[in-house]
């Protein structure tokens, strides 16, 4: 069998791969590393590279299983986090955002790739200015108008600013769109099928895969999201648990925070989101290679 010679360039490859790896993996271990130990004990030996004085511990005070004598004994704050309801809270919000943006985006998409109306090409170039605004320069205008409208501390203040418009997802879908077949669509025009029957009987089922893919990655950034919940609730009712993680934080009444039940609380709010990625990553990279060939 032959075999391939290791040429320096192939090494400084997989050493350049293996240092990006370790980049990227380091700090998963370390908070993982972390919300094993005895926050007490770390104060002893930061910079450990296995867990200090082992223990399950933090785990057990984000998810309420602690008493606070034994949250105090191990560093503990002996504050507790209601983990369900901003679970759940965390859920409705990037689901409903999710689902939001996608929906407008397709009925926007289809009308920039299938629909011939007059100003379609200059429309379709302001869409693809917003993509140049920082998100930032928003934030207050948004903010101002869910004041106006009597929506902070609401669900419907959090999902609607971001949920009505996005311009990358309609550029996203656009593109995918205008590579597909126009025939079927237009003989289904000819037996009297309407605009709209197309789009969610033909068009969407053959966008399947940007579908799915726009919706892993929204439904990822919304539940991420942090500084927009932030502006415009104070109420734990509807708070997502990105800000919970917060709370959680500020609630330690002694100088050094409870760092190992934090990075607990953080691998319980990324866990789902890392298995979400590890199960779709190759579709969502296929997908957006794929678009991008249009």
């Amino acid at each position: 069998m032959r075999t391939r010679r290791l040429s320096p360039g192939r090494i400084l490859a997989w050493i350049y791969l293996a240092v990006i790896l370790v980049v990227t993996v380091f700090p998963f271990y370390w908070i993982l590393r972390t919300a094993l130990s005895d926050n007490y004990a770390l104060l002893g030996n930061p910079s450990s590279l296995l867990p200090v004085d082992f223990t399950w511990g933090p785990f057990a005070r984000v998810l309420g299983l602690a008493s606070a004598e034994e949250s105090i004994a191990e560093g503990g704050s002996g504050a507790t986090l209601d983990l369900g309801r901003y679970l759940v809270n965390s859920i409705v919000y990037a689901t409903a955002s999710t689902f939001l943006i996608v929906l407008f985006s397709l009925l926007a998409a289809y009308a920039f790739a299938r629909l011939h109306w007059r100003g379609r090409d200059l429309v379709f170039s302001l869409f693809l200015a917003a993509l140049m605004v920082p998100g930032i320069l928003t934030l207050l205008p948004n903010f101002v108008l869910v004041r106006d409208l009597g929506l902070l501390n609401t669900f419907a203040g959090m999902i609607l600013p971001y949920g009505l418009f996005s311009a990358f997802n309609i550029f996203f879908l656009r593109q995918f769109m205008l590579g597909l077949s126009a025939e079927t669509e237009e003989a289904a025009l000819i037996d009297g099928a309407g605009r709209v029957r197309i789009l969610f009987g033909i068009t969407i089922p053959m966008t399947s895969g940007p579908i799915t893919t726009l919706s892993i990655l929204g439904f990822i950034g919304m539940w991420n999201d942090y500084f927009w919940p932030l502006l415009v609730t104070t109420d734990e009712s509807v708070q997502p648990l990105t800000l919970a993680l917060a709370v959680f934080k500020q609630s330690s009444p002694q100088s050094q925070p409870d760092w190992a039940g934090l990075m607990a609380a953080t691998l319980v709010a990324a866990l789902p989101m890392l298995l979400l990625f590890m199960v779709f990553g190759r579709r969502i990279v296929n997908s957006i290679g794929f678009t991008g060939l249009k």
